[in-house]
């Protein structure tokens, strides 16, 4: 064929060969990065194993090559009635990790890290609104002293304010917790809880 399909542009150049491979490599970690659940880490030092290195000068970064591939990761969203997929309701020994979960409220725990609470006599709560997102109004902790360091053990997403949200948090623990409820209802909340 000796027609051009369309005039050449002041963009127009040759093409670059050397660049192929590094086209290639982004493509093939874009690739995996869906399909599979490997950490950005894997992905990356497995595809730069058999990247040669004759054509080494043509890639990114390696903070541009990572952050490229974790773009391409699945996020793991809500299910139709707005509850978190059966991959994200468990720990990774495959321990229940969603203690309570409704329209108004999600507990985050395991029953390991309930008993751990209970045994302690020091429990320590916290309630944070910046790290929330949009869909909840608060998320609150409950942490227990172990070995010289505090643990974080139960969080909850509340989507109310936070007195509805605390007395939705109450409700779920039994009356071994009576202590730090009554100073949490008159540090934080300043009403007494009625029983």
């Amino acid at each position: 064929m000796g027609a051009f399909l369309a005039q050449p542009t002041s963009h127009s150049h040759t093409p670059q060969s050397d660049r192929v491979p590094a086209i290639q490599l982004k493509n093939d970690m874009k690739v995996c990065a869906v399909i599979t659940d490997e950490p950005t880490s894997s992905i990356l030092h497995s595809a730069l194993r058999t990247y040669p290195l004759s054509a080494a000068g043509e890639l990114p970064s390696n903070e541009a090559l990572m952050l490229m591939i974790r773009r391409q990761c699945t996020v793991e969203t809500v299910d139709v009635d707005g509850r978190l997929p059966e991959k994200l309701r468990k720990t990774y020994c495959y321990e229940d990790f969603i203690l309570h979960e409704d329209k108004n409220l999600i507990i985050f725990t395991t029953k390991t890290n309930l008993s751990i609470l209970k045994q302690n006599k020091h429990w320590f709560a916290d309630g944070t609104f910046k790290v929330c997102s949009n869909d909840y109004y608060q998320l609150f902790t409950l942490h227990a002293m172990m070995t010289n360091a505090i643990i974080p053990l139960v969080y909850a997403l509340l989507i109310d304010q936070v007195i509805t949200g605390f007395d939705l948090i109450c409700d779920q623990f039994d009356d071994d917790a009576d202590d730090l409820l009554d100073y949490f209802e008159k540090t934080w909340i300043g009403e007494k809880k009625e029983e």
